[in-house]
């Protein structure tokens, strides 16, 4: 249902319905917000990536198990995916094979990064059976590619290629069929090396800022940021680069 495995500092969550591309029920949902959860809670895990298993990503919400008499309950999680109401304490990755669609690219959407195979495809493609966007898509997806193409893709429930997911921003990064994993792997372990408090602390200035006037969206800033610049996590970094670290584009 949904697999959890631990890379050094990176968790690795799966969804495992093949059978379906991924589609998630209620037990699911349950499932993969306690997978979120036991991320969050393990200070050792600094970045999550989130993947499906048999080459596809998600295809949104099971339908089919409306059906089997299956109740999805907003008040079991914080969305009927499971976490996607939730802004999870630290960064998650999505790793995006063939199919992320309807609930399926809300779930790609919650994630603070995707990387996209070749072959994947995004879409809104609850749009054609009258199901909505209720975990998250309505407001995530103007916020990361704008209000216009959100529109364009919400209403007419097209799919979008890798190629286009990448021109527009809705993908981070591109790789070929059947390493996106592998990609968002190395993406990760890339953002588990750097100095964590200071990057959470503007990871959430993003998140707290979006949406708001500019001066109070400075304001959040110079509030987060004052805040860390007061932190033992700030004179330690100081010290590092006084003593020669992370220099001339070097790691830290």
């Amino acid at each position: 249902m949904v697999e959890f495995d631990v890379k050094g500092a990176i968790a690795l969550i799966t969804l495992n319905r093949p059978d379906c591309r991924n589609a998630i029920d209620t037990a699911t949902g349950i499932a993969l917000f306690d997978a979120v959860k036991r991320f969050e809670a393990d200070e050792a895990l600094k970045v999550a990536v989130l993947t499906g298993a048999g080459g596809h990503f998600c295809a949104g919400a099971d339908l089919k198990a409306l059906n089997n008499d299956v109740t999805w309950n907003p008040d079991f999680g914080h969305g009927p995916l499971g976490p996607t109401w939730h802004t999870p304490g630290k960064p998650v990755i999505a790793a995006v094979e063939g199919y992320a669609v309807a609930g399926g690219l809300e779930l790609a959407l919650w994630c603070d990064l995707r990387v996209a195979a070749d072959s994947a495809v995004f879409g809104v493609f609850c749009r054609r059976w009258g199901v909505p966007l209720i975990d998250g898509g309505t407001v995530r997806l103007p916020r990361l590619i704008g209000e216009s193409r959100a529109m364009d893709l919400i209403l007419t429930g097209r799919a979008v290629t890798a190629d286009e997911a990448y021109s527009i921003g809705l993908a981070n990064r591109r790789c070929a069929d059947g390493e996106a994993l592998t990609a968002a792997i190395e993406l990760a372990e890339q953002i588990a090396s750097h100095p964590q408090a200071c990057m959470l602390s503007d990871r959430r200035c993003v998140q707290e800022a979006a949406g708001k006037p500019f001066p109070d969206a400075m304001n959040t800033e110079g509030t987060l940021g004052w805040d860390y610049l007061q932190s033992r996590g700030f004179a330690e970094g100081v010290a590092k680069f006084v003593g020669g670290a992370g220099r001339h584009g070097e790691g830290s």
